[in-house]
């Protein structure tokens, strides 16, 4: 979804620099600048996400040890 956004992106901004009318230069340009907002979180998602923990690598005992400030059973670097 990522790489469509991009793409979808940079055509916005090729049609905002080829157009030859204001109105239709400004609404690329808007569609332009708000599409590259959303990629680049798109792709801080994506890479956030790849290096995330799972949420079932620890058992419940372990979270107690972690919220309590003791080293779990599983500690892993």
């Amino acid at each position: 979804m990522r790489w469509i956004l991009l793409t979808a992106t940079v055509f916005a901004l090729v049609l905002c620099f080829t157009r030859h009318g204001a109105g239709a230069m400004a609404l690329w340009l808007v569609l332009g600048i708000v599409g590259l907002i959303a990629t680049v979180l798109a792709f801080a998602q994506e890479r956030i996400g790849a290096h995330a923990r799972d949420d079932s690598t620890l058992s419940e005992y372990d979270l107690q040890q972690l919220r309590a400030g003791k080293q779990p059973l599983k500690h892993q670097r």
